[in-house]
């Protein structure tokens, strides 16, 4: 067998996505600005229909929503406060939350999507809960109408990390358009990429205003009331007024420029996405050699999943198998990686914060041990490069 490379994402910068960081570099003014509005007002205008903000990463969207949540400006919760998290998650879906000085409370997740469990959600909600942090793991999502009735109910802030999830629906309906927040990653292996960068959404223009100055020092700089807030404070330089506390989190027009490009071409990366995980698991799961081995999640009712990855769950009971398997797979240049980070809550990090972990977790420890997921591509899968990682998956079982 000739050895392929398999990576879990392929270059995705096309001729259009160089010329326009390339125009921006040679403008000499490449620092966030004009760009940057511009991928905001496109992903408000064409994607989300809902007040959008680029920053440096999904990572830093998550982080600026729970300080504007905290913030004296707001004060929608307060130190001490509960927010629910799915174990399944990434590292900076939970610690902005640790980060904000809020508690954490782990709760399971469904087998059947890989996403938060509404029947332990119900169950993991207390007196003490004012948010959750909702993670939509592979591009996948639950049932996101009951969920909403269950935030609704009980008066849960929800907010929606979409970084893996950029493009999927339920029933009709963008994810990261259900909650008061959301977050969008546009890392390099991610549905489009600007290199670094991500976007903060809310439909609340107040808490947009109020990230934006968060995004960039504190500044009222470039806010929708900086002439306002100049007139109050006369004796301050009008370029130079700190209103609240603040990160430097911002994008450079780089990174924008190269974004807006991507999501002009959104439609036609997810239908190759989509026809490569089709492609993919059928290829694997009609060939001769499959006998139960592993299952692939398939869309569940109402939902179109523009997916991240191609999620695998072994049969096996083999506690070492799934390490293995993947070991076998990368010494074959075919490149996996666990379901998000895991079950986060076996992460040493956790312990390091001493952050109870709580109980009833089974379904998160069965993909802990079990599952991972190959990566897609948006360049369509070659007959060649199918044939290799059909082979190369199936001879690693």
């Amino acid at each position: 067998m000739v050895k392929i490379v398999y990576p879990l994402t392929e270059s995705v910068l096309e001729k259009a996505d160089l010329k326009a960081a390339i125009k921006v570099i040679n403008s000499k003014k490449i620092t966030m600005g004009q760009k940057t509005k511009d991928i905001e007002n496109y992903f408000k205008n064409k994607i989300v229909n809902m007040n959008s903000l680029m920053v440096n990463s999904g990572s830093s969207a998550n982080l600026l929503i729970f300080q504007c949540l905290i913030n004296p400006m707001v004060k929608k919760l307060k130190p001490g406060d509960e927010v629910l998290v799915p174990a399944i998650c990434w590292s900076t879906s939970l610690w902005p939350i640790i980060q904000s000085g809020l508690k954490v409370k782990f709760v399971d997740i469904d087998l059947n999507t890989l996403n938060i469990s509404l029947s332990d959600l119900n169950k993991k909600i207390s007196k003490k809960t004012k948010a959750l942090m909702l993670v939509h793991a592979l591009g996948n999502c639950t049932d996101m109408e009951k969920l909403s009735k269950i935030c609704k109910k009980n008066k849960i802030i929800l907010i929606e990390d979409t970084c893996e999830a950029l493009g999927s629906t339920f029933k009709k309906k963008l994810l990261g358009t259900y909650g008061d927040f959301s977050s969008f990653s546009f890392y390099y292996s991610h549905h489009i990429t600007s290199g670094e960068g991500g976007m903060v959404c809310s439909k609340n223009l107040k808490y947009i205003e109020i990230i934006k100055s968060l995004r960039s020092h504190g500044w009222s700089k470039d806010l929708t009331k900086s002439k306002k807030i100049a007139d109050k404070y006369r004796n301050i330089d009008k370029n130079w007024i700190f209103i609240n506390s603040g990160f430097n989190l911002r994008p450079t027009d780089i990174n924008a420029a190269i974004g807006i490009e991507q999501l002009k071409r959104i439609k036609k990366i997810l239908s190759i996405r989509k026809y490569n995980f089709l492609k993919i698991k059928y290829e694997l799961l009609k060939n001769k050699k499959y006998n139960q081995q592993f299952t692939i999640l398939e869309d569940q009712k109402f939902s179109n999943i523009a997916w991240f990855g191609i999620p695998f769950i072994l049969n096996s009971n083999d506690k070492k198998y799934k390490l293995s398997v993947m070991e076998k797979l990368s010494r074959k240049g075919v490149m996996t990686r666990p379901i998000i980070s895991g079950n986060f809550a076996k992460q040493p990090s956790i312990k390091l914060y001493k952050i109870k972990t709580g109980s009833n977790l089974q379904n998160a420890d069965l993909i802990d041990k079990k599952a991972f997921f190959l990566g897609l591509h948006n360049i369509k899968i070659s007959s060649k490069i199918l044939k290799y990682l059909t082979e190369s998956i199936y001879s690693s079982l």
